[in-house]
């Protein structure tokens, strides 16, 4: 008999009903399921490779582990650090840094940046000179050489690459006592830039340079580190790895994954996905409504062919649910030609870069199987109760005159 309830329905879907309103507003009820849940998939589809864009942005910032001190800036017992590092089999690279605000003056113009000292050895666990569009990464033979964030050398208007026109880097001295000169107030130091890379939000004002230079200016001893940086053979197991460390070490240290260097960004992340999944989720709760007046005016329809049904002997239960199943196949339409909307949607974007965030940028566009199943089922759970709800027709409605 529920076979029958089924068959019933989709008659009604498909067939032709007794007037062209009806037929309209059952497909109108369709077509705007299909719309609500494209837009909630391209939306979304969008925003992961906005969060993959992120994340490839930070990528040069911070490492799979950032190992600190808690006990001032620099990290005491370095050379043991370093050989248990090097024993342990989870860990592809490291690298120490050391990074400090500081004066940049270059021809009358002056402004703050952060000077990061790294070793030879950083390119492998945040491999910065690949983002580097003009000029070229330090070879590291001279300790004066540096790559500087975009924004940064437009506005102080410094050359690169170049033998005569040099650029001074200011370093405050920490202590006490008389001033008398001014070497006693800062260090400083000529560098030479050589190569420029992108500034975003996490790189603005950077300037990465060898790690000796920022040793002399900070009048530091060889082989000082405020932190060490860690790149593992497998991220997916930064928990882990940092659990094992910290038991190694011991000490004034504290070990950080990506996740946990970056945990306001990702909270501003998650923050804005869940307001994207609310408001859609809004939307598509608002177009169920569409399929509410589409089973009414089914109702309405169909009403002679109801009591017709009733006196054969077809439970009431049955023609109710002959109505639910109506409103099931609809929504079940909507969302697979909505899916196949957004996916074709997205694939376009990808191919032709159409749209775009800013004039060189276009809008990122990830297809992930989780967004599938994510506004499927928002879809169905909505369209679901509206049928379930406005199927419940009384025998009283149907058998008076």
């Amino acid at each position: 008999m529920k076979n029958i309830a089924f068959y019933i329905a989709s008659r009604y879907l498909l067939s032709k009903k007794g007037s062209t309103a009806v037929t309209f507003i059952t497909w109108l009820a369709a077509v705007a399921m299909s719309v609500a849940v494209a837009a909630m998939f391209v939306i979304i589809s969008v925003f992961s490779g906005l969060e993959d864009f992120n994340k490839n942005l930070i990528s040069n910032l911070h490492a799979d582990l950032t190992i600190k001190s808690t006990s001032g800036k620099t990290i005491q017992n370095f050379s043991k650090i370093n050989e248990i590092l090097k024993k342990e089999k989870e860990i592809a690279d490291f690298s120490r840094l050391i990074e400090e605000k500081a004066y940049v003056s270059f021809n009358g113009k002056g402004d703050i940046a952060y000077l990061r000292g790294v070793d030879t050895n950083y390119t492998k666990v945040n491999p910065v000179n690949k983002n580097i569009f003009y000029g070229k990464y330090p070879s590291f033979e001279y300790t004066n050489e540096v790559i500087m964030e975009h924004n940064l050398q437009n506005r102080l208007g410094i050359a690169v690459d170049s033998e005569t026109d040099f650029t001074t880097v200011f370093m405050p001295k920490s202590g006490t006592g008389i001033i008398n000169k001014e070497e006693d107030i800062y260090n400083k130091r000529e560098i030479i830039v050589t190569g420029i890379f992108p500034g975003n939000e996490q790189l603005n004002s950077y300037i990465i340079a060898p790690v000796e230079l920022t040793e002399e200016l900070l009048d530091l001893p060889k082989n000082s580190a405020y932190q060490i940086v860690i790149k593992l053979k497998n991220p997916q197991n930064a928990d882990s790895v940092k659990q094992d460390l910290l038991k190694k070490i011991g000490g004034n240290i504290e070990i950080k994954t990506k996740e946990e260097e970056n945990a306001a960004f990702w909270k501003m992340i998650n923050t804005e996905k869940l307001f994207i999944y609310l408001i859609f989720a809004l939307v598509i709760f608002i177009t169920t409504f569409n399929l509410a007046g589409a089973i009414i005016i089914l109702q309405l329809d169909k009403k002679e062919q109801a009591k017709s049904l009733i006196s054969l002997g077809f439970p009431l239960s049955h023609l109710r649910m002959t109505y639910f199943y109506t409103g099931i196949l609809i929504v079940v339409t909507g969302i697979v030609t909505g899916l196949l909307l957004g996916t074709a949607l997205c694939y376009f974007q990808i191919y032709t870069e159409l749209f775009k965030a800013v004039e060189d940028l276009p809008f990122p566009v990830k297809i992930v199987t989780k967004n599938y199943f994510t506004v499927a089922s928002i879809a169905a759970v909505f369209g679901i109760l509206i049928s379930w709800f406005f199927s419940k027709i009384s025998k009283n409605y149907i058998t008076k005159n």
